[in-house]
């Protein structure tokens, strides 16, 4: 496949959705000169679900893979299991290999509706540091000094920390991924803005190895749907790329209004001339709830499929803006009667009694259009049943049991 030198697409990979580049002119150079570079990005599969936040530096590496460079995959086999500590304040939960190889299934699966997997390069970095013996990992370790490693801000409050210390596995880390960039022989490593110091690792230890260094690209860390954390299941505010069609549209039409363009810009293929058009209009006055309708369109497309994007804002409009409920709801039948608090755990629509207990105080569950208030009320269908509703968007049609 022949390389791209094209000024505006380089220009573009080098500046849309990009935080940080070094060295941006020794970059610029590389991308210019017609070389094909093998540009790096690891990701640990800590878990079997991907969100949208990870699709940011995938979707860069496409964009490098699109200009005709070698993506080299790095599926973290051996970093999962002791977990990147980037950004903690405490040590994540060890992953056993065979936890680690089942996620990195998922992975690769939801990593294909970004990626050309035609001319991607996978490596697992077990590869090379399962079969390392402790001699040769020490003299790995003895390559960089616990004081290059403590330039991490976080590294360093949990050292002053009694309630959070750092373990000494989790030092490592920054150095095992530096070592991968030696394996692979990268030209370029792609990771999030708060990776930085790990990306510099790479150019640490491939000095070391008496090779050229890499450059470095940092893509920016999108929020999550309350517009305030960075994206993660941990704090409920993520997309899945798995979510269903509906659940993905209307996530995004709860995102903040002040987040709309960032999520245009770093989550479509919409061109930044269009993206500026959307923003204009909202400027001179045009609906907000437009723009996510359109911004949540493209989201479900490029993930789904055109009708399922359109299924989808239909749905959405049927039951908002003509206060309709869904014409699909689930059935969940019963014998004889149960509460409320039970038929939301049992259906599904809550995680534990203790869930749909705060739903119902929060005045997030209705029956037949009322607000429930007592958990304790009792669900007994009859006829036709009876419609539970959980938030705006979430509806189970409880039937008896005949």
């Amino acid at each position: 496949m022949s390389v791209s030198t094209d000024p505006q697409k380089i220009e573009e990979l080098l500046t849309r959705g990009v935080e940080e580049v070094i060295v941006d002119n020794h970059l610029k150079e590389q991308l210019s000169s017609g070389k094909q570079l093998r540009i790096k990005f690891g990701i640990d599969p800590t878990s079997p679900h991907m969100h949208l936040g990870h699709t940011v530096p995938l979707r860069k590496l496409r964009q490098f893979q699109d200009l005709g460079h070698q993506a080299v995959l790095i599926i973290g086999t051996s970093t999962a299991m002791i977990g990147d500590p980037t950004g903690r304040t405490e040590a994540r939960a060890r992953l056993t290999k065979e936890q680690v190889e089942e996620n990195q299934k998922t992975y690769l699966e939801q990593a294909s509706k970004i990626l050309n997997m035609a001319t991607l390069e996978v490596r697992k970095n077990g590869e090379w540091f399962f079969p390392m013996s402790a001699k040769e990992f020490l003299e790995l370790t003895s390559l960089v000094t616990v004081q290059q490693v403590l330039q991490r801000d976080d590294f360093r409050r949990r050292v002053d920390d009694p309630d959070h210390p750092l373990s000494a596995i989790e030092i490592t880390y920054p150095i095992m991924q530096g070592y991968d960039s030696v394996m692979v022989k990268a030209d370029v490593e792609l990771g999030g803005a708060d990776q930085l110091l790990n990306l510099l690792m790479g150019r640490r230890l491939q000095r070391k190895f008496g090779m050229e260094e890499q450059d470095v690209l940092t893509v920016p860390l999108i929020e999550g749907t309350d517009g305030e954390r960075k994206m993660s299941k941990s704090f409920g505010n993520s997309i899945a790329l798995e979510d269903a069609p509906e659940d993905m549209f209307g996530k995004v039409m709860t995102i903040p209004d002040s987040m709309i363009v960032r999520y245009f810009t770093l989550l479509t293929d919409l061109s930044m001339d269009e993206i500026q058009k959307i923003e204009g209009t909202m400027k001179e006055g045009g609906n907000p709830r437009d723009a996510k309708a359109r911004l949540g369109w493209e989201l479900v497309r490029m993930y789904r499929s055109t009708h399922e994007a359109d299924s989808a804002r239909d749905a959405f409009d049927a039951l908002f803006k003509e206060k309709q409920k869904p014409t699909d709801i689930p059935e969940y039948k019963i014998s004889g009667s149960m509460s409320v608090v039970d038929v939301l755990v049992s259906s599904g629509l809550a995680k534990s009694k203790g869930d749909a207990r705060r739903l119902i105080e929060g005045g997030g569950v209705k029956v037949d259009e009322v607000v429930v208030e007592d958990p304790e009320q009792v669900i007994q269908p009859t006829g036709e049943g009876i419609v539970i509703q959980k938030g705006k968007r979430h509806f189970v049609r409880v039937m008896r049991d005949s």
